[in-house]
């Protein structure tokens, strides 16, 4: 993600309302601690984005699971000023009638409500990896995907040398992201969805 200073004719921060007056129809951007991303969305980041929604709405299907792919929804963050938008969300249906906001706008406020996030890594990968994983580990988030189809982050969290990898990240017993690094035909273990059969390079590769 891209800070996109080149639309603000206002000053930082952005309130969160102001945010959704301005760009609350456009998915382009989300809002962290009152400054604007640009989600970069690619056409290689669109199709692997496209390959987890079809894979996880099949499981769905499979399993005769009460929950959906939104085609647009913003999560508001516990924290001031943010607001994010995954690239793939899976949302309990039956936990929408606790949302405040949902009847009237495509945004969700509680963890509860989220099953699973995934982020497709664009240039700016530290958000995904570091402030995004923590935000969501507080939310309560069962589990969260970093798809690094082009090995974009950095060493501390893909290792060198620098590869395509997917990170699958676990919520433990204290609020925690059990992490777990996956490359190649190495196959992929959900918590949400425990009958996926799916490796990682069939997704990443459908952004190459």
């Amino acid at each position: 993600m891209a800070l996109a200073t080149d639309r603000l004719t206002q000053s930082f921060p952005i309130g969160f309302e102001d945010f959704l007056a301005q760009y609350g129809d456009d998915d382009r951007y989300e809002l962290i601690d009152g400054e604007l991303f640009d989600l970069e969305p690619t056409g290689p980041h669109e199709e692997v984005a496209a390959a987890i929604a079809r894979w996880l709405n099949y499981e769905i299907v499979q399993q005769g699971l009460d929950y959906f792919i939104p085609h647009r929804c913003l999560i508001k963050s516990l924290a001031s000023g943010t607001g994010f938008r995954p690239d793939v969300i899976v949302l309990d249906r039956a936990a929408l009638a606790q949302e405040p906001l949902w009847a009237s706008q495509p945004i969700v406020t509680l963890g509860s409500t989220v099953k699973f996030v995934a982020e497709v890594v664009s240039s700016n990968w530290q958000n995904d990896y570091a402030r995004k994983l923590e935000d969501y580990a507080l939310l309560g988030i069962p589990e969260y995907w970093i798809a690094d189809y082009q090995g974009l982050g950095g060493e501390f969290f893909i290792g060198r040398p620098k590869q395509p990898t997917l990170t699958v990240c676990v919520l433990d017993k204290d609020g925690r992201y059990d992490r777990q690094l996956l490359r190649g035909d190495q196959p992929i273990v959900s918590s949400v969805f425990p009958n996926l059969i799916l490796t990682a390079a069939a997704l990443l590769g459908a952004g190459r």
